[in-house]
């Protein structure tokens, strides 16, 4: 699709430098882009057009505008490129959830830290683990560090000064053993603050610290014939063990890695997240993202690693993917292993991006089973109610509109199984009758349409609606019989008034069950027709309005006046252009005659 002049002369004075770019329609932006070459790559929107899907041809229609950013590097490009998504979230980018309300877990910055989760970070000097992308994950581990620890649960400001002097009272807690009393000062701040650093390093993906305290404590407590004691730390260590072996552990020997991988079909991408710290697999997270335009797996991944490891807020220096990346982090390499317990990493998470995959389109297709079952579970209904010889796979209806006489139109609307088949649809500028004569309408527009569709050879409807009442109904049946196509197709009409079906010769009309499932698709398709017409006939009332308001201006001829409202469709969105654009579309006299006759009225 070619530019529009002001756009071409935008494009022309682009850098070829690297930076963002914004496609803007009249509402706002639309799509951000990052290149190494701006003008280059916005360039290749509007000169490749043969090579662009239906997507990207319907974004590049609607841009009027456009903006652009230079920055140092690619890599800045592709950081800006992200940000800017997040913030405007355009329609035509591929959109992930904001992480901004995962859970974290946090231990607060005070004496006696309590432990517990909130979805609202803050800047408080205190420490936060997260965020986990499930709450159920989340829970898991903070109910494994209460039953380890007892921590205390309440607000109180235990200060040094407020414990002396007695300000508090142990509660509940301390009563069922799940705290040891520090507002009391009946637990020694040392030992607390042991139980909190263990607490630092479970949650960061390492339970060697913990295992090997409470191995000491049980040990010790053997020693001294405390056996019950040395059972309780035996307990927490098992709990831990527990906790690890429901953590998928690959490799002592790995530290912090990141892992994407990626699949992908014609509508969706899946990507699959694995966070690895110290050997242990902390986070997993698969994403099902729609593609807005022809996406390709390394554009998609590639920016779903960066939103994903802020989001997580990973500092990982190695990235493991399924496919190669160009990805411009400083300090951050991207491998695809072959062998090892990196290359089994690699495979589990691509198994759960299949998995997401094959789930997604196994639902798809038994949903569209099920849709199809109903559509056909409709027409034969339908079939029942209106009595007729073969399922209505193709159903036509047809409507007239005018008002006051003026502007006599129609419309023809086609429904596919059940569903609207939009390509079909016609409109009918009425040629051979004056005035509002709907009967005669009726009879015109029936006839060129069934004489186009046998002149085409196209196959024919099984069934026509009729918007009206015997009479346009019986002007229908006199097209077909013209055509001699009487008794090929089944016809009726549609009352509506009181959703009477009448059959041609028949004096009395069909009352189908308000709550039946065929009289609502009748229903469904007639007012589909009727708003198709309405709307036809609007556009060319308006058309004709704004027509005569632009001759009526001396200059402004018919040709001009037809391309000003092919293009900007009223008078008020022409009032709202300056001079200048207005000399870019008519040239400068006509527009000076134009601009002035507009703003003196």
């Amino acid at each position: 699709m070619a530019a529009n002049e002001k756009l071409k002369e935008k494009i022309s004075h682009l850098p070829h430098k690297p930076g963002i770019y914004k496609f803007f329609d009249e509402k706002g932006i639309i799509y951000v882009g990052k290149a190494v070459d701006i003008r280059k790559r916005v360039s290749s929107y509007f000169n490749r057009s043969a090579q662009h899907n239906k997507k990207t041809l319907k974004l590049v229609s609607q841009i009027e505008n456009i903006e652009f950013t230079i920055v140092d590097t690619e890599a800045d490009a592709f950081l800006l490129e992200n940000n800017l998504i997040k913030q405007y979230q355009p329609k035509y980018n591929i959109l992930l959830k904001d992480g901004k309300t995962y859970p974290y877990i946090c231990i607060v910055n005070e004496r006696f830290p309590r432990v517990f989760y909130t979805r609202n970070k803050q800047n408080d000097g205190s420490r936060y683990f997260g965020p986990y992308p499930s709450i159920t994950a989340m829970h898991v581990v903070l109910d494994l560090i209460r039953t380890l620890y007892p921590l205390r649960t309440c607000t109180y400001n235990l200060s040094p000064e407020n414990v002396a002097s007695g300000k508090f009272k142990v509660c509940l807690e301390y009563h069922i053993g799940n705290c040891k009393g520090p507002c009391e000062n009946l637990e020694d701040e040392t030992t607390y603050n042991s139980y909190i650093s263990q607490i630092r390093n479970i949650l960061s993906g390492n339970l060697a610290v913990a295992r090997t305290y409470f191995k000491e404590k049980m040990a010790a407590a053997a020693e001294e014939y405390q056996y019950e004691l040395a059972h309780q730390f035996k307990l927490k260590l098992d709990l831990l063990d527990d906790f690890q072996a429901k953590s998928t552990v690959v490799s002592n020997t790995l530290t912090n890695i990141d892992v994407f991988s990626i699949t992908s079909n014609d509508e969706c991408a899946f990507v699959n997240y694995l966070k690895v710290m110290n050997g242990s697999i902390i986070l997993t997270q698969s994403l099902e993202l729609q593609k807005k335009l022809d996406e390709i797996d390394e554009d998609i991944l590639a920016s779903v690693i960066v939103q994903l490891r802020h989001e997580f807020e990973s500092t990982s220096r190695e990235i493991i993917a399924n496919i190669e990346l160009m990805l411009p982090l400083d300090n951050v390499s991207v491998t695809i292993p072959q062998i090892g317990d990196k290359r089994k990493l690699l495979n589990l998470s691509m198994k759960n991006a299949l998995y997401l995959r094959k789930e997604r389109e196994g639902r798809q297709e038994k949903n569209k089973d099920l849709s199809e079952q109903r559509e056909l579970r409709v027409l034969e209904t339908l079939k029942k109610d209106l009595r007729l010889t073969e399922l209505p796979r193709q159903i036509e209806c047809f409507d007239n509109s005018n008002f006051q006489g003026d502007n006599p139109v129609a419309s023809m609307v086609c429904f596919k199984n059940g569903k609207p088949a939009k390509k079909d649809y016609r409109h009918f500028n009425i040629k051979t009758v004056v005035g509002a004569n709907d009967f005669a309408s009726m009879y015109e527009i029936v006839t060129r349409r069934y004489k186009r569709l046998l002149e085409e050879q196209q196959p024919l409807p099984q069934l026509i609606i009729i918007d009206g009442g015997k009479g346009q109904l019986s002007m229908a049946v006199q097209a077909l019989k013209d055509l001699n196509l009487w008794g090929q197709i089944a016809i009726v009409g549609i009352a509506k008034r009181l959703e009477e079906i009448f059959y041609p010769g028949d004096k009395l009309p069909l009352y189908i069950d308000k709550k039946s499932e065929s009289l609502k698709l009748i229903q469904r398709i007639r007012n589909e027709a009727h708003r198709f017409a309405i709307t036809f006939h609007r556009s060319k009332r308006d058309a004709g309005t704004l027509k005569t308001s632009l001759t009526e201006i001396k200059g402004i001829g018919p040709t001009t006046a037809e391309a000003l409202l092919a293009k900007f469709k009223s008078v008020k969105k022409l009032k709202e252009l300056s001079l200048d654009e207005l000399t870019a579309e008519i040239g400068k006299s006509k527009a000076t005659v134009l601009y002035n006759s507009l703003h003196s009225s």
